[in-house]
């Protein structure tokens, strides 16, 4: 059984991805990662290499290091930071986006806590933080929709119901070489890669549901936002039907 404590005897190393492109996203990604750094988690990071003062700020973050992939794209990146994250040797890697400063003000302990120490018997393969009802009726309608969708097809496929589309989860390391695998050109269907991948090798899914509402500056939608959800729905798919 996993420690429930993270900041005490960390069990987990974290691995995420970062790409500051505009001067809004390097001062919203400096004030969430700076959140991430309190947990005194190891962090593997994944940076694009485009901001040379961005990359310096994440090299004074303690427990934080960084790696830039040696290709482009989002899938390299993921596979690049999930590598780095595996030679911390912990049983299980939290993925998570870079921007979920609530949730790592406010979510992160109690989900690591309930991911590592809940059921016994089929080994954990995936644990994903999954918003509650009334969380999820924050998000944008657009957003809503296609994520709705991708839940009920993972939950029909996959044999657990749940809300997939949250974005951090907590994955065994035995299944980093599947991360490896994933296709270049899968987007974010890489995530849904990984967890067809979890069942076919018999590992067991879990939600751990929480309060994790939409931030009120991302709660309106334009036809841009729009697209971009569409787009991911699509990705989404093709990342369950990918298998190898």
């Amino acid at each position: 059984m996993l420690s429930a404590d993270p900041v005490q005897s960390p069990p987990i190393a974290v691995a995420t991805i970062t790409l500051a492109r505009t001067p809004l996203e390097d001062e919203r990604l400096r004030r969430s990662l700076t959140r991430l750094a309190e947990a005194n988690l190891p962090v593997a990071v994944a940076d694009a290499g485009t901001n040379r003062d961005f990359a310096a700020f994440l090299t004074r973050l303690p427990g934080f290091h960084i790696t830039v992939p040696s290709a482009d794209g989002l899938v390299a990146q993921v596979a690049a930071s999930m590598a780095l994250a595996a030679h911390f040797n912990t049983p299980y890697i939290l993925y998570t986006e870079p921007d979920k400063e609530l949730f790592f003000e406010r979510g992160l302990r109690g989900f690591l806590q309930d991911a590592t120490t809940r059921g016994s018997g089929q080994e954990v393969g995936v644990a994903l933080a999954s918003r509650s009802v009334e969380s999820f009726r924050t998000y944008p309608a657009m957003q809503r929709y296609t994520e709705g969708v991708i839940n009920d097809v993972c939950g029909e496929l996959l044999g657990c119901a749940g809300d997939y589309s949250y974005g951090p989860f907590v994955v065994a390391r035995a299944l980093v070489p599947q991360v490896r695998a994933i296709p270049h050109d899968l987007g974010w269907g890489w995530r849904h890669f990984v967890f067809r991948a979890a069942h076919t090798l018999g590992f067991r899914l879990m939600h751990v549901t929480g309060e994790y509402p939409c931030p009120p500056d991302q709660r309106v939608e334009d036809d841009a936002e729009r697209a971009h959800r569409l787009r991911q729905l699509s990705e989404n798919i093709q990342g369950l039907i990918a298998q190898p």
